[in-house]
C-alpha cells in the first residue's frame, strides 16, 4: 500500500495518542469508517472539520496539508493489485467473486434495473460478541438506489 507522507504523519499521531478511528470520528462529527477513509486520503473534509482534526490530534497542519485534506482525493488508489494480497482485503474480494452476482440479482429483483450508489453511501462495522468463542464481524452497507435512466 502506497500512502502519502500526510497519511503516515496522521496515523503516527493517532497511534502515539492511542486514539481509535471512532475517537477521531466523534471529535470531528463523523463515523469511524469515514474518519479512517479521511486519514488514508480517501475522503475530503471541510475547513471546520479540518480545524477539529487539527485540535484533536494536537498538530499544526500546514496550509498545504489543509489543502490536501479539504481537496477531493483520487479515490480507490490505495490497493495496487487485484486480487489484493492482504488476507482481510482478499476476503472482501472473495465475497464479491462468490456472492457479487447473486447480490446484484437480488438487488435487481427488489429495486429494478440500477445500481447502489457508492457516493450516497454509508458503511458501519460492528462487533457481535454473542458467541464469545467466535465473535462476528457485522458489515452493513447502505447506498441509495439509482435506477438507470431511459431516454
Amino acid at each position: 500500500m502506497n500512502i502519502s507522507k500526510l497519511t503516515q504523519q496522521l496515523l503516527k499521531v493517532k497511534r502515539d495518542k492511542c486514539l481509535s478511528f471512532a475517537d477521531i470520528g466523534k471529535k470531528i462529527g463523523r463515523d469511524e469508517v469515514w474518519a479512517a477513509a479521511l486519514l488514508y486520503g480517501q475522503a475530503s473534509m471541510t475547513d471546520d472539520e479540518c480545524k477539529k482534526l487539527d485540535h484533536t490530534l494536537g498538530i499544526n497542519l500546514t496550509p498545504q496539508e489543509v489543502h490536501e485534506l479539504t481537496h477531493p482525493p483520487s479515490k480507490g488508489t490505495l490497493i495496487k493489485a487485484f486480487p489484493p494480497t492482504d488476507p482481510l482485503l482478499y476476503r472482501f474480494h472473495e465475497i464479491l467473486a462468490v456472492y457479487g452476482i447473486p447480490m446484484k440479482e437480488v438487488i435487481h429483483e427488489k429495486f429494478g434495473d440500477g445500481i447502489m450508489s457508492a457516493v450516497d453511501f454509508t458503511i458501519k462495522i460492528d462487533k457481535d460478541d454473542t458467541n464469545k468463542d467466535a465473535p462476528r464481524v457485522n458489515v452493513t452497507m447502505s447506498g441509495k438506489f439509482l435506477p438507470y435512466k431511459k431516454w
